[in-house]
């Protein structure tokens, strides 16, 4: 297996996981960005977060694996064009972990773009489906400089310097 499609497995299932672990939190963040009730909204979060499980489940498998690729890569431009709309809206989009309000600019924006991007490159990418050891090493290590991306993306920018 190729620690990218581990990489982006691991990306789907902590997203699922994360709207399980909050599904107050994700239902008010899916009713802001969406603009539907929170009510719906909570029903949509939990269908999101069923469509990333099967989805990281289905990357991980080889004959499933593009059905899981398509899957992510349409659940990423969604989630990425829902932020689109939001631009420069100061709201929790339920992108991190952790609870925060964030200008939605262009880092949260470009982040689903490009994780879709990296879905479509596993899917044409033609490597062989093998588990190696260093696989899930590099996954991990991808995982980590993607969770820190988001935190330099959430830091303020100052516009003027002394």
């Amino acid at each position: 297996m190729s620690a990218l499609t581990l990489f982006l497995a691991l990306v789907l299932a902590i997203s699922a996981g994360h709207k399980f672990a909050s599904p107050q939190r994700m239902a008010q963040a899916t009713a802001r960005l969406t603009g539907m009730p929170e009510a719906t909204a909570t029903a949509a979060a939990f269908a999101a977060a069923g469509l990333e499980g099967l989805a990281a489940l289905a990357l991980l498998l080889e004959p499933t694996r593009t059905g899981g690729a398509i899957a992510a890569t349409a659940l990423w431009c969604g989630y990425g064009a829902l932020l689109l709309g939001r631009r420069g809206q100061t709201l929790d989009c339920g992108c991190d972990l952790s609870q925060r309000a964030k200008r939605i600019g262009a880092s949260a924006i470009c982040r689903p773009f490009c994780l879709a991007g990296l879905a479509l490159f596993a899917l044409a990418a033609p490597v062989p489906f093998l588990w190696t050891v260093d696989a899930p090493f590099a996954a991990f290590a991808l995982l980590a400089l993607w969770f820190a991306s988001a935190e330099l993306g959430a830091l303020p920018l100052n516009a003027r310097t002394r």
